[in-house]
């Protein structure tokens, strides 16, 4: 890996590569591939941690055999930049939105929404995020596939 990053070196490079590819690889296994100990890869890890390089584990559930059939994109048109801070405040207590994204482009706010369903994706809109002071309007796109999902390859 000729890639550097401030504050990581090839090994710290090298973890983060294989713990990308498989988040539940344990220590000692990646020690064994990088031919260090696994007190080095504790340590290592720990710095990544400290810096701010990895913020922890997440667990990925499949949300489709949980019920929620319905992944959608919605992008949100403020009535003006001021009302940002209260918008998000009020769109952080909505379950069903998962990740939230302000934007350049014809959006002020990308919402990512997963739904049981698309009555419950309507409730979603029209009694919930359309009543929100300060959005204007929305635009909704609905996802039919995710054929990719991955981090960064370094």
């Amino acid at each position: 890996m000729n890639l550097q990053i401030s504050g990581l070196d090839d090994l710290d490079l090298q973890i983060l590569d294989i713990l990308v590819k498989d988040s539940r690889t344990p220590y000692l296994e990646i020690a064994r591939q990088c031919h260090v100990s696994g007190g080095t890869i504790h340590v290592r890890m720990k710095k990544m941690e400290e810096i701010g390089i990895i913020r922890g584990t997440k667990l990925i559930l499949n949300n489709t055999k949980l019920g929620y059939d319905v992944c959608c994109f919605i992008g949100i048109y403020l009535d003006k930049a001021a009302t940002y801070t209260n918008v998000v405040e009020s769109m952080n207590e909505i379950k069903e939105i998962v990740e939230l994204y302000y934007i350049t482009g014809d959006f002020s706010i990308l919402a990512k929404v997963i739904c049981k369903s698309i009555d419950d994706l309507q409730d979603l809109l029209i009694n919930k995020i359309q009543k929100i002071d300060g959005i204007q309007r929305t635009n909704t796109f609905i996802s039919l596939s995710q054929p990719i999902d991955r981090n960064i390859e370094l």
